[in-house]
């Protein structure tokens, strides 16, 4: 965390107040911790959240995930928590602290443009190219590999028939980029995707690298017809070049295209998680078979283990938590002075990428020894959610299976124990993608389409005691979901007293290892 004068950067830029955000020029989920203008100021290093400098403080705004670990890492002296609450908007907080009559700053390459014209409804707002905190452009070397798929100039056909001579349409999504493009790269911890931009003309697709960024930028403000680009991907600084000649798609085509996978892509992901089902399972045998293992021993096992298993790298920073840890959603510290005890709780979340780049995602919770009565309550109910939810029926939306989620847990409440996540998201290039979205907001009442992936995965946390998570990648089958893997359920951990005969049933036909 650096040491900042809070009035002295906001008279910098003219500003009363200044919002930092987590993401790049791309806008990212997961952004490295060195380019993280927002980790830098507040020192939380969860992958969303985002701060605003005042003159006196500095506000984080962090939603369930990750209320007990903003508590944890940052200094409470310079930085206040704004802990959001399920179904609470970030913007109407936001907009609370500021007011209208105040003017924020805001980086005009790390923020989207669909964002920025929400914010200007609630207060004023001042462009800023230059973001003091971190350097300016993109900085990696990228190694690029090719991946298998339908050749970009397919992939574009039905777009291009239906645009006229004058229209172009911008691509500035990096796993939009990645997918047309069929390119990988594994350059970046956690990151399968390439960083590029891509203009689709009627005739031809080009793509171009960060080290031509120049004649990109030289190129959309020579085009004299009409750009087509989407608001939620364009950052405002790429926008603010085109903004008279562009209009707004009603709906992005390629990630569209990319959230419905191909044969291939489903095949791809069922070996892929053959391999991450492996290297799980050689993960439980050594922690059941070792004793006095850290939290991190357990994360340097999952990773050899994975990369056994031919992974190209991990699609995310693995969550290895123990008891109390474990309530925590998005832990991870996986620290060396944390030690396995008999009775421990052990919550493994974790992915990678194989050949095609496309991420696997999976959580399993283990006990060392002999569990509590209330660890296998907790975990029992989990587990029937998740059978819930994965045989639902009569669904069109991910709104309806995270509904169905809510409505079992309301009716089995564990006293201390709250679920407060979206119960799914898509997967992809990214580990986190959209559609579809399981979640009991706006995002979520997209429809589920037939070979559309994502996740199952309802949780418990009580941060006195321990959290319980279980995580299924999943797919639509002709109307039916089916799961990428067959990891079982830690028997230990069942109650099945608690199962209900067709919850016994749902269960001896999930597991398949």
């Amino acid at each position: 965390m650096i040491e900042i004068n809070n009035k002295q950067i906001l008279e910098q830029y003219g500003v009363d107040y200044l919002l930092v955000n987590s993401t790049n020029e791309f806008l990212v989920e997961y952004n490295t911790l060195e380019e993280n203008s927002r980790y830098k100021i507040t020192g939380f290093s969860g992958s969303t959240g985002e701060a605003l400098l005042t003159p006196e403080t500095i506000f984080l705004f962090v939603d369930g995930r990750y209320h007990i670990q903003a508590d944890l890492e940052v200094d409470r002296k310079r930085v206040s928590v704004v802990k959001l609450l399920q179904g609470q908007k970030f913007i109407d907080r936001l907009a609370l602290i500021t007011g209208k009559n105040k003017t924020v700053g805001i980086f005009a390459k790390k923020v989207s443009q669909a964002q920025l014209e929400l914010f200007k409804k609630y207060f004023t707002v001042k462009l800023l190219e230059q973001d003091c905190f971190t350097p300016d452009g993109f900085t990696h070397q990228l190694e690029i590999e090719s991946a298998p798929g339908t050749p970009p100039d397919e992939k574009v056909e039905g777009i291009q028939s239906v645009m006229n001579e004058d229209e172009a349409l911008l691509i500035t999504n990096a796993e939009d980029v990645s997918y047309l493009f069929n390119k990988r790269s594994y350059s970046i911890p956690y990151s399968s995707k390439i960083y590029g931009k891509a203009i689709i003309y009627p005739h031809s697709v080009k793509l171009f690298l960060p080290e031509a960024f120049a004649d990109f930028y030289d190129e959309i403000q020579k085009f004299q017809g009409k750009i087509f680009v989407d608001k939620v991907t364009i950052n405002a600084f790429d926008y603010n070049l085109i903004k008279d000649k562009a209009a707004e798609m009603k709906a992005n085509p390629i990630r569209l295209m990319r959230s419905v996978k191909a044969e291939a892509e489903i095949d791809h992901l069922k070996s892929a998680f053959e391999r991450t089902d492996n290297a799980l399972l050689a993960l439980r045998n050594f922690i059941e078979n070792n004793d006095g293992l850290s939290e991190f021993d357990i994360a340097q096992k999952l990773e050899e283990e994975f990369y056994k298993q031919g992974a190209k790298g991990l699609s995310f920073k693995p969550i290895v938590a123990k008891d109390k840890n474990s309530a925590l959603a998005h832990y991870s510290k996986s620290s060396r002075e944390e030690i396995v005890k008999d009775g421990s709780l052990i919550l493994v979340d974790c992915g990678a990428y194989f050949e095609e780049g496309l991420a696997t995602d999976i959580t399993r919770v283990f006990v060392k020894g002999t569990p509590t009565d209330l660890q296998k309550q907790v975990y029992t109910t989990v587990l029937r959610t998740f059978l819930t939810c994965y045989n639902c029926q009569n669904f069109e939306t991910g709104y309806d299976i995270d509904a169905a989620a809510r409505f079992f847990i309301q009716t089995n409440l564990i006293e201390g124990f709250v679920f407060n996540h979206g119960l799914g998201h898509g997967l992809g290039i990214n580990v986190h993608e959209n559609p579809p979205s399981l979640s009991p907001g706006e995002l979520g009442k997209s429809k589920i389409q037939n070979n559309m992936c994502f996740t199952i995965e309802p949780g418990l946390y009580n941060a006195e005691h321990f959290g319980v998570r279980l995580e299924n990648s999943c797919y639509l089958d002709n109307g039916k979901i089916q799961s990428f893997s067959g990891m079982p359920f830690e028997e230990k951990l069942i109650d099945y007293s608690l199962l209900s005969e067709q919850e016994k049933i749902w269960l001896s036909e999930f597991e398949v290892i």
